[in-house]
């Protein structure tokens, strides 16, 4: 059965010495045998310091309460003996700081009632263990149901932003979705919905920041979603808009490489059911990070104008065609009639059906109806893999 833990807690008794930390180790261990296993949810309800931190961090969620609840290992006492520095519980480890910069907490709640609403909100999403599936809900939400606002929520223009949460929550059952970890990396999205009645976990590109793009924290945030869907027998739905990954000495100097094959190994490992839908474009690395036919899509589907190349094109045009656009006497028009080109060839679905990159391109409008029938076909996949010990994720 799946496991609620509400924290409040000082830390260990100082006092009890080994008694009190190997009571705790033991904690830590049923912690982690249990993962994957049956779903653990975390509310921490007030302050939650030191070891007593360890506990929820080794479950699948954890909800803050605003004001209320705080997670650190050291107290802002042995901090300012330690340090010489001078800063407040809610400074060091409140909501605000694990929901936005630290990525610890998946969500927040304004209140005591609103953190217990959300945990039987989250429960309703999950199966009670590994072996069982997650419960279908009655819905009045016809699976044919067309979606005209897509066209218009997503511009055709591949550098204008929008918001792809309005996406997913057009395409889901009655607009219901909950997002987790909503204001931490914001460039990618990630949360829990229905299609005909069946949860599933969604995994977006977020134009608004970053322009979509994948980085350190993206690749972490995603990575564990897609490890806790697939542990759950939850599908797992990518809408995939990504200009590639973020550049740069600060993400080079971070681990970008580690961290962006945490993304492509989980979605190879996994076994559930993948749909992987590209609304406007896809370069690089960066998609093949976002489950493309390669790293185990069951079904690719395309919007009919996509661009799916190894890069944009002003990028690839300045590569391919230096020494011809340097020696032309009209530089900038060459430039153009070469981008022309490489648009006319990458541009559109046809060379990603030719290639057998996507399966199939789909009307805007249908996408909810397709990735439904996707679903249902899927519905009873079985995915052997070789057996061993595990495999060695890179951390």
């Amino acid at each position: 059965m799946p496991l609620i833990g509400l924290y409040d807690s000082v830390g260990a008794r100082i006092q009890e010495g080994l008694s009190v930390t190997t009571a705790i180790g033991k904690i830590f261990f049923e912690n982690s045998i249990s993962s994957g296993v049956i779903p653990q949810i975390s509310a921490i309800m007030g302050p939650c310091i030191g070891v007593a931190s360890y506990s929820p961090a080794l479950t699948d969620f954890i909800i803050m309460v605003q004001g209320s609840s705080q997670m650190f290992i050291t107290g802002p006492p042995v901090i300012k003996e330690v340090l010489g520095e001078d800063v407040t519980m809610e400074e060091l480890g409140g909501a605000k700081v694990h929901s936005e910069v630290s990525g610890v907490a998946d969500l927040i709640a304004k209140d005591d009632d609103e953190c217990l609403a959300l945990i039987r909100r989250l429960l309703s999403f999950v199966p009670s263990n590994w072996q069982a599936s997650p419960a279908r809900v009655t819905t009045s939400d016809n699976p044919e149901r067309l979606v005209p606002a897509l066209e218009k929520i997503v511009p055709s223009d591949m550098r204008k932003a929008y918001n792809v949460a309005q996406v997913v929550k057009a395409l889901v059952d009655e607009g219901e979705f909950l997002e987790l970890k909503a204001k931490f990396a914001r460039n990618l999205l990630i949360g829990l919905g229905r299609l005909d009645g069946y949860p599933v976990g969604f995994v977006a590109n977020q134009p608004m920041f970053l322009a979509g793009s994948l980085d350190v924290d993206a690749s972490d945030k995603a990575s564990r979603f897609i490890r806790f869907c697939d542990a759950f027998d939850i599908p797992i739905i990518t809408l995939m808009d990504v200009p590639g990954f973020f550049p740069g000495k600060q993400q080079e100097e971070k681990g970008i490489i580690r961290h962006g094959a945490k993304l492509l190994y989980a979605y190879a490992e996994a076994t559930v059911p993948k749909i992987t839908l590209v609304l406007r474009k896809g370069y690089g690395g960066a998609k093949q990070a976002m489950c493309t036919r390669e790293m185990g899509a069951d079904q690719l589907l395309v919007w009919p104008n996509v661009e799916l190349a190894v890069m944009g094109g002003g990028g690839a045009v300045n590569v391919l065609y230096r020494r011809d656009i340097e020696q032309s006497a009209e530089p900038e028009k060459t430039r153009q009639e070469k981008l022309e080109e490489y648009n006319k060839r990458f541009s559109g679905p046809f060379e990603a059906l030719a290639k057998q990159f996507a399966h199939a391109v789909v009307d805007p409008r249908e996408s909810r109806k397709r990735l439904i029938q996707a679903l249902t076909m899927l519905r009873e996949k079985k995915e052997e893999r070789p057996k061993r010990r595990h495999g060695v994720m890179p951390v």
